[in-house]
This record gives structure tokens, C-alpha cells and sequence, in this order.
């Protein structure tokens, strides 16, 4: 699109009067509510979906690639924030073995045919957490932070100058947050161990890549216990899936060394960089955060509806379902918490509560993928069917665990509640219960007991194995330091050996593959 057209469409965006759409949203949400008490959100069952990011590379050295949108609408994905972005969203399907079995098919038959495409392009696809070498000829520095300023005549007949990040892709809502008035409630930067990177737009954002599993809740009242469980296990599965331990080489302090990168760095430093983005450092919680407890799913509601608006879209007519309360669809879509609930459907027939459950980085693998997705419905089937004693776990221990595990992956030292109700920060202890409860919603909705092992194979190695993609990159990349490669060039040995692997495993192997017996 014409940088000249984008700034007009983010000239009528920022028209949008933001007390008139907080407004909206607040009676919208009172629609929601009274769905809700009509039955309107209740499924007969829980239902799954998933949505599954990635990013491009040239095929034969790994530096990223800018995706044509041509390309985009051929495969049938849709475009993210950055121009080397792509995403899959499933379709849901009912929580048994047939549904999750096309989860699986379609994630596989799609990629299959997105891969044979961009492998006529001299490109691929990879799946991770975080990328690492910046496009060929360029620095990450300045592909993260380029931009440009255009004027452009607001609805109104007055000039107005835009900021449009050059690297970006063409939405009027992603490139609107560096021009409302409200920008000043994201920082725009990168703040983490040896690494420091400010920006005009959002744009360093697009650094990472993430698998969000999707929870349809069966009876919507239900949903703050769905909720709670799911802070419960956000620590938990987030250091089994850790996937994102470096920068690309530039972003890092001249100064740095390669021992001191490797031994303050964090396994998940997708984590940090969402929230150091786009939140205030001057206030107290960002809108990006791990969310407190929930008593009521009128809380849940209203809890979307207050937060603070960045960016009040233009809101259109429609015939869908959810059309009834456009402005606070809308209003969700910067609705930034690591778990979400989300309310929605294309028709009344169809209109779900659901659980987003947001902590999880892009996996080596398809079949890690669906693991993750198999273990976060079979935890919320399980731990609400069960009343699992872990839901009295304090919040402040699950938030705290979160970061625990965000900063050191399976070393993490994590507290737990096991089915006896006794509080444990044994490791072996955690996972095990944790897994035998995934395991048990899984045979819970019909699964054999193979078939749900099979699922969970992949999450029981790593801990078997103690071994995380995280933790496999990091000893890549001393393995290339003690060859004596140069603290740059291990970066990109490691990154290129991450997308061989994956090559070779992407869609019919899975992680255990990569790290032996």
C-alpha cells in the first residue's frame, strides 16, 4: 500500500473520539452480560482452536524476509505486525480425538502448502520463538526502528503528520500506536540483560513469534475458574516451552561480552520484550501483564471494557453475531494480558467464551505445537472437573513463578500443589502431577490412553531430558564459542542449525528428535 494511502487510513483512525468508543464498549459490554445470563455464550462441549505465528527466512543462509502480501493471500495466511510475519488460525474443533486430530491435520496441511510455496520463492517459513538474524545487507537495530513521516489530510480538512515504521506491515491499527494520543502509554523499547533498544513505533515488537491455544469454555458463568487454573499452569508450561534465550547479535551492548550475555540472559525473553514494548515504565501495571484472579465472567467483561484504549478503531456495520457489540471486539484486540478471556462468534449458534492462553513461543515442531494445545485443554477439562487443590495456590506465587520461569526455563525454581494437596517446589513432583492431570482431560473426552500419551510424549522428554529449545540454543551457541567463533557468528551458526533441524522435523518429527536418548 502506498505510504501516502496508509497515512490517510491512520488519519481516520486517529479521528475516532476515544470517550464516544469507551463509551460504546461499556454498553456493549452490557450486551455481553445479558448474552450470558440468557445461555447464548454455553457450548454443549469445549472446543480448541489455535493460532500459530511465524517468520520468514531466505532458504539458503536464514537472514529474515520481508513476505510478499501477494504471497500472504496465496497460502492463506494472514499478515502480522512485521512485513517477515505470517500467521495460521485453526478452525475450532470439538475437544475429542477427532478434533484434535484435525487440529493436527489442518496445521500440517496448510504449512505443507504455505512451504511448497515459499520454497518457489526461495524462502521459508520457521517456526520460533524469536529470530536472530536480521535481512541480508541490514542491521536489526535499524530494520527494527526505521521510519518515516508523512502528512496527510485528516476527516476534519486539517494537515496532520504520521509516523509510519517502514518495516511494518500495512495495518492502520498497528502503525496508529506510535501516533495517538495515548502513545505515550507504550515505552517502545527493548529493555533486557546487555540490551537496550529504543523506537519511534511498536515495530521492535515483531522480534517475536507465538502459538496461542485456544479454550472454549462449555458454560460461560464458568469461565473465572477456566481462568484461575490457567494462571496456575502459565508458569509451569511456559518454562517446559521457553524457546527465545538471544537477540540477534547487534541489538546486544558493545561492551558485552559473550560469558556475560550467557550468563545474565533469560530463556524467554519474548516475555520481556511484549511487555517492555508496549507498556509505560513510569506506571505501575502495564496493560500488557500476568492478570489477577477472576470471581465472575460479569468481571471478566468488564475488566475489557475499562482498560485503557490505545488506539479507538473505527467501527463498521456487520451481520455477524458478534457485530451486536463491535466496540468491544475491537476494544479486545489490545485487550494485552499473558491470559485473556475472549467473547465473541460469527453467529448466535456459534458465540463461545474462551480461554487465550498467550505464554507460549512458536515450538521447533508441529507436533510440539499440539502438544502444548493438547496439555493446556486436557489441564482446564481435568483441573475444574476434579477441583484440583492448586487453584489455592496464592496468586502471588503463580505470578511468580511466571517470571520464574520466564528468566531460567525448567531451572526455575516453581511452586506447586499437587493432587494431595500438599505444597511442593520439587520440580519432578510439579510436572508429574501436572502431566497425569493433562493426561487424564485428554481420556477424559474420549482419548485412549495411547493417544493422550502420544499428545504429551514431547512435554515428558523435556522434562525427562531437562532439555528446552531454550536451553538446546544455548548450548549451540557455546559449543560454537568453544570452536572459536566470535559471539556474532555463534548466534548465526546456531540459528541456522535451528532451521535445518526444523526442516528435517517441522511437520512429522517433533523437539525429542533433536536431542537424543
Amino acid at each position: 500500500m502506498p505510504e501516502e494511502e496508509l497515512a490517510a487510513r491512520i488519519a481516520d483512525v486517529l479521528a475516532v473520539d476515544a470517550v464516544d468508543f469507551r463509551e460504546r464498549a461499556e454498553a456493549d459490554a452490557e450486551v455481553i452480560k445479558d448474552a450470558v445470563e440468557e445461555g447464548v455464550f454455553d457450548n454443549p462441549q469445549a472446543i480448541v482452536g489455535l493460532e500459530y505465528e511465524f517468520y520468514a527466512v531466505k532458504a539458503d543462509d536464514c537472514t529474515l524476509r520481508r513476505v510478499p502480501r501477494r504471497l500472504l493471500e496465496l497460502i492463506g495466511f494472514e499478515k502480522e505486525l512485521g512485513l517477515h510475519n505470517a500467521e495460521m488460525v485453526t478452525s475450532p474443533q470439538p475437544l475429542n480425538a477427532p478434533g484434535l486430530a484435525a487440529q493436527e491435520s489442518e496445521v500440517k496441511a496448510r504449512l505443507q502448502t504455505a512451504l511448497d510455496v515459499t520454497q518457489s520463492e526461495r524462502m521459508r517459513l520457521v517456526s520460533d520463538g524469536l529470530w536472530t538474524i536480521p535481512p541480508e545487507g541490514e542491521a536489526a537495530s535499524t530494520y527494527l526502528t526505521d521510519s518515516v513521516e508523512r502528512t496527510t489530510v485528516t476527516p476534519d480538512g486539517t494537515d496532520r503528520t504520521v509516523r509510519i515504521a517502514t518495516n511494518m506491515s500495512d495495518s492502520a491499527r498497528y502503525h496508529a500506536m506510535a501516533n495517538t494520543d495515548q502513545a505515550e502509554s507504550a515505552a517502545m523499547r527493548i529493555d533486557a540483560p546487555h540490551v537496550s533498544l529504543s523506537a519511534d513505533t511498536v515495530m521492535p515488537e515483531s522480534l517475536i513469534t507465538s502459538i496461542q491455544p485456544h479454550y472454549q469454555v462449555p458454560h460461560a458463568p464458568d469461565l473465572p475458574d477456566y481462568f484461575n487454573y490457567a494462571l496456575r499452569i502459565a508458569g509451569p508450561l511456559l518454562a517446559l516451552g521457553v524457546n527465545s534465550p538471544f537477540f540477534p547479535a547487534d541489538l546486544y551492548d558493545e561492551d558485552a561480552s559473550a560469558e556475560e550475555i550467557l550468563r545474565d540472559g533469560w530463556m524467554e525473553h519474548r516475555i520481556s520484550i511484549f511487555e517492555t514494548v508496549l507498556n509505560d515504565p513510569t506506571t505501575g501495571e502495564g496493560k500488557v501483564r500476568f492478570p489477577r484472579d477472576l470471581e465472575t465472567v460479569e468481571e471478566a467483561i468488564d475488566r475489557i471494557a475499562a482498560d485503557n484504549t490505545i488506539v479507538p478503531m473505527p467501527v463498521g456495520s456487520g451481520e455477524r453475531f458478534d457485530d451486536q457489540f463491535p466496540h468491544f471486539s475491537r476494544k479486545h484486540g489490545t485487550y494485552w494480558r499473558w491470559v485473556r478471556p475472549v467473547f465473541g462468534g460469527p453467529t448466535r449458534s456459534a458465540a463461545n467464551a474462551r480461554i487465550e492462553f498467550r505464554p507460549i513461543p512458536a515450538q521447533p515442531t508441529v507436533r510440539d505445537s499440539i502438544s502444548f494445545l493438547a496439555a493446556v485443554a486436557g489441564l482446564m477439562e481435568s483441573l475444574t472437573r476434579l477441583e484440583h487443590p492448586v487453584l489455592e495456590l496464592d496468586w502471588q506465587l503463580a505470578r511468580e513463578n511466571f517470571y520464574a520461569a520466564m528468566v531460567d526455563g525448567l531451572a526455575a525454581d516453581l511452586t506447586w500443589i499437587t493432587n494431595d494437596g500438599k505444597e511442593t517446589t520439587d520440580g519432578l513432583a510439579l510436572y508429574e502431577d501436572l502431566l497425569a492431570h493433562a493426561e487424564d482431560g485428554l481420556t477424559n473426552r474420549g482419548l485412549s490412553e495411547e493417544d493422550a500419551a502420544k499428545y504429551l510424549y514431547p512435554l515428558r522428554r523435556r522434562v525427562r531430558q531437562e532439555v528446552t529449545p531454550a536451553s538446546w540454543k544455548r548450548e549451540q551457541v557455546r559449543a560454537a564459542l568453544e570452536d572459536g567463533a566470535d559471539f556474532a557468528d555463534a548466534i548465526e551458526r546456531m540459528q541456522q542449525t535451528y532451521v535445518a533441524r526444523q526442516s528435517e522435523t517441522l511437520l512429522e518429527g517433533s523437539f525429542a528428535d533433536w536431542i537424543g536418548d
